[in-house]
């Protein structure tokens, strides 16, 4: 018989977003409480179809009302982060990143909430080329200098029902005859959004987890110009690749730094100067007891399904 497992109250900070809805439902169904914090509780109200799930407003940039949210929680997860800045400084990405790590780890100090699960990405680190991945890295630090029983993911690009970059490359597809491509031989390992889900559950349970860092890619690593051919395929529209010249990407990307809602930007061109692959003796999703999901099987229905249906997780190793 299988064991049963303690039911845990859970805090999600970044709940709303795209690995943050997943993660949410997986955690409902494993038969645990989960809180999801968020500016704008009526924005989001399609969560709440999810029984144990609580949605409650608040500032996360304010520690001692965080502290107050958390209280009682055996767990927070971390999930907060973007991918650009309304402008060009960093101060984006600083606060979203760093500022809200600092917060969140006085918050958890104050209410004794010692379990932290931070969500971050490959190759963060304070010498990191872009302000995103230097702040990712920055917050990174934060965690692991703090006296909480931390664990830190760091997820390739994640992939799934309206991720951020397999539905944009998708629909540039469609509406473009050709696409141009920034950074085509930039290497990636696309991690399947069910099996991150999956992993943080497992992370949640296991004392073993705790102090330890884990790199979550998928089973096959693609260049930029594979990933994008793919998904032309996929999409059923017939399309070229236009590989830009570095000079003609970093041109472009400034010209659309100054676009509200960026579709690519200076920084992340910087960010994709570096390989989202994972290190072959890092602990990953196969540790964890998930077996990686390709993304080739799986691409065509992705791009067809809902964003209200939720995949199912990675399976056992």
């Amino acid at each position: 018989m299988r064991k049963t497992l303690p039911r845990l109250s859970i805090f999600v900070l970044g709940g709303t977003g795209f690995v943050g809805r997943h993660l949410c439902a997986r955690l409902v169904r494993a038969g645990h409480d989960v809180t999801v914090l968020t500016r704008s509780r009526a924005r989001h109200r399609d969560l709440l179809v999810l029984p144990t799930l609580r949605l409650v407003e608040g500032d996360p940039y304010d520690a001692a009302a965080l502290a107050k949210l958390i209280s009682g929680c055996h767990a927070v997860v971390n999930l907060v982060g973007i991918a650009n800045e309304p402008g060009r400084d960093g101060s984006g990405f600083y606060r979203a990143h760093v500022d809200l790590a600092q917060q969140l780890v006085a918050a958890c100090e104050t209410a004794g909430v010692r379990r932290l699960i931070q969500f971050s990405t490959l190759k963060a680190g304070p010498d990191g080329p872009s302000h995103f991945l230097r702040t990712k890295g920055e917050a990174e630090q934060i965690v692991r200098a703090s006296a909480l029983d931390w664990t830190i993911l760091q997820p390739s690009v994640v992939f799934g029902p309206q991720d951020r970059i397999i539905m944009r490359l998708a629909r540039l597809a469609r509406r473009l005859p050709a696409l141009p491509l920034a950074r085509a031989n930039a290497r990636l390992a696309p991690v399947f959004v069910g099996d991150v889900a999956e992993a943080i559950l497992r992370v949640l349970r296991s004392r073993a987890a705790i102090g330890k860092t884990y790199q979550l890619c998928g089973p096959r690593v693609f260049s930029m110009r594979e990933l994008a051919q793919l998904v032309i395929q996929a999409s059923g529209k017939p399309g070229l690749i236009v590989p830009l010249s570095p000079s003609t990407a970093k041109l472009l990307s400034r010209l659309l730094d100054f676009l509200p809602n960026k579709p690519f930007s200076t920084d992340n061109y910087l960010t994709l100067s570096v390989h989202s692959i994972c290190d072959s003796s890092a602990p990953g999703l196969r540790d964890l007891g998930v077996r990686p999901t390709a993304l080739e099987p799986t691409l065509r229905r992705i791009l067809g399904r809902r964003p209200e249906r939720y995949p199912a997780p990675g399976s056992e190793a």
